[in-house]
């Protein structure tokens, strides 16, 4: 028997929570609450899938039991449904900026309320699948479902790399259009749009799929696919062939796969992401709704990562000339309601292609340059020069580990792995502000000169908003202010600067803090030796739940003989 998923009716009219909870008792498990301390009581021992919320209740109303929902990590992604007899529209628009999904107001049918809710659920499963997919995939039960999807991945990024390598002006388009397509969905299920629609389709096998959507371009002619400068009408309407193309070559492909989702999504990318919203669009001149919720999403995406990227046939344009140009599209390239989110979401689309451009400069620029700046701190410090590298090489381990684990943080699968450890060289940049004196100090440090070193976080967190402030963007900054700041943090929270307790700590500052201690342990100090693996590691374990987090102590005695591989390079 399957364990029904659990809903938190709170209403203090009793017969409004009889008639919620008979709605819905067939399908789920009902928990009720007659008001909000009965309520916050209830949900520190029971996780629901969806909290139904009236307005009106004793001890605080409705907005702020949900504002308190949504300050508190725990509770913070529960979805919101206010069920209430107060109806007007500024009550509304209040509830859903609070961070409520839907707003029902009383009377309503059971019919109503099942159907709502239903709707809400799968939502929340689909984003929560958007997001943990690839986690999903690592685990034992779905090895044979990994290796089918691990073969189609890899088929599909060979073809789409030949592809790219035949048309080389769009460098990195394939790849960037395919986090933009995730990202996209991401927002509009956030926003509830489309919802429905989306909860039918496989989000993340779309998101693979959309790498074949320019595999037409195989069939274009060199001459007209490289020509520098406008194309003529004759080649554009040979160039517009390429959704055409691709569609027969995915085709082609069907019939000795029949049955193949991740084809029938290519194929719908292919064949209608050049469709537009007025009908003027190409193959098929397909208007409105007539064009699959797929191509439509495609379309967008594909027309912003064109705009800000030069091709042989135009100059670059500017992240905020794009979206401008998307916003004046509105209703007449693009689906307008795509088109609005998209624009309001026009921020994250920017950190996309930030992340792409530094991803070069980090390998060829950034991480030299953090990780000379780190050596140059250890040298004040005493330590050797090489030990910027085995700090990052120590995180590496850990991450690299946590990311692999199918319960891991989501959080950490969004970070950029070569951002990050570049990152990690400016841990404890703060040390720059510590006199000498107390830095290489022979033996104890004084109660003032250890106040003095503590410092250093803070100092650090400064430094590196004082660059923030010079920098055009600050992806590697970000994670390097949360590094420096929070190092020393512990998690029964009598760490130092702030006193962060737990998952408050930043999941960088408590990732570094193994490392960082690990490394200090095992190197020679001008106040001590470095002592032995075997006395680190227990050092560390000893430190679980105290010093360190606990699940991230046994990533680390999973991983130390790695440790100590480095140690001894």
């Amino acid at each position: 028997m399957s364990v029904r998923e659990k809903i938190i009716i709170v209403d203090d009219i009793d017969v409004d929570l009889t008639l919620a909870e008979s709605a819905l008792c067939d399908c789920y498990e009902i928990y009720t609450a007659s008001c909000a301390d009965e309520f916050f009581s209830l949900i520190r021992k029971v996780n629901p899938v969806l909290i139904l919320l009236d307005i009106k209740i004793p001890d605080m109303d409705g907005f702020e039991v949900i504002t308190k929902l949504k300050a508190q990590t725990e509770t913070s992604n529960i979805p919101v449904i206010f069920l209430t007899g107060i109806y007007d529209s500024d009550s509304e628009v209040k509830g859903l900026n609070l961070g409520a999904v839907d707003y029902i107001t009383k009377p309503y049918s059971r019919e109503l309320l099942l159907k709502r809710v239903d709707l809400h659920v799968r939502f929340e499963k689909q984003k929560h699948e958007l997001l943990t997919h690839n986690l999903s995939l690592e685990s034992e039960v779905d090895k044979k479902v990994r290796a089918v999807m691990d073969l189609q991945s890899a088929i599909l990024s060979s073809m789409a790399e030949l592809v790219e390598r035949r048309d080389p002006g769009t460098g990195g388009h394939i790849e960037r259009t395919r986090h933009d397509l995730s990202t996209l969905i991401q927002m509009l299920l956030r926003r509830g749009v489309y919802t429905e629609e989306l909860s039918k389709i496989d989000i993340p096998l779309l998101v693979i799929s959309s790498q074949l959507h320019d595999v037409g371009k195989i069939a274009i002619r060199d001459d007209i696919l490289l020509k520098k400068g406008v194309l003529s009408v004759r080649e554009f309407v040979e160039m517009k062939n390429h959704t055409t193309y691709g569609v027969d070559i995915i085709k082609r492909i069907e019939k000795n796969t029949p049955d193949n989702m991740f084809l029938q999504y290519a194929e719908i990318c292919a064949g209608t992401h050049h469709e537009r919203w007025d009908g003027k669009g190409y193959p098929n001149g397909l208007k409105g709704e007539e064009i699959p919720l797929i191509g439509r999403l495609m379309s967008i995406v594909d027309v912003y990562d064109a705009l800000i990227h030069e091709r042989p046939y135009k100059p670059a344009f500017s992240h905020s000339v794009a979206i401008d140009t998307i916003k004046k599209s509105r209703e007449t390239h693009f689906d307008p309601l795509i088109c609005d989110v998209f624009v309001e979401s026009a921020d994250e689309f920017k950190k996309i292609d930030e992340l792409y451009r530094y991803n070069a400069l980090n390998s060829d620029y950034l991480n030299p340059l953090m990780a000379t700046i780190s050596n140059a701190i250890g040298k004040r410090g005493g330590g050797e020069e090489h030990q910027a590298n085995k700090i990052q090489s120590y995180f590496e381990i850990l991450f690299d580990a946590l990311s692999e684990q199918t319960t891991s943080e989501s959080q950490c699968k969004a970070w950029d792995k070569e951002i990050l450890l570049a990152s990690v060289h400016l841990n404890d940049v703060g040390e720059l502000s510590v006199p000498d004196n107390i830095l290489n100090k022979q033996g104890a440090l004084t109660e003032d000169e250890f106040a003095g070193i503590r410092k250093h976080p803070q100092f650090g967190v400064q430094f590196v908003q004082s660059m923030k402030d010079n920098a055009e963007t600050d992806l590697v900054l970000h994670h390097a202010e949360r590094f420096t700041g929070s190092h020393h943090e512990k998690w029964d929270g009598t760490g130092y600067p702030l006193g962060l307790k737990g998952k408050g700590i930043p999941l960088e500052g408590r990732l570094i803090a193994i490392a960082d201690v690990y490394d200090a342990l095992r190197t020679d100090r001008p106040y001590r030796k470095g002592i032995t693996h075997r006395d680190a590691v227990n050092l560390i374990r000893n430190g679980s739940g105290s010093h360190f987090d606990p699940e991230l102590v046994e990533l680390f005695l999973k991983h130390e003989k790695e440790f100590e591989q480095v140690s001894l390079d």
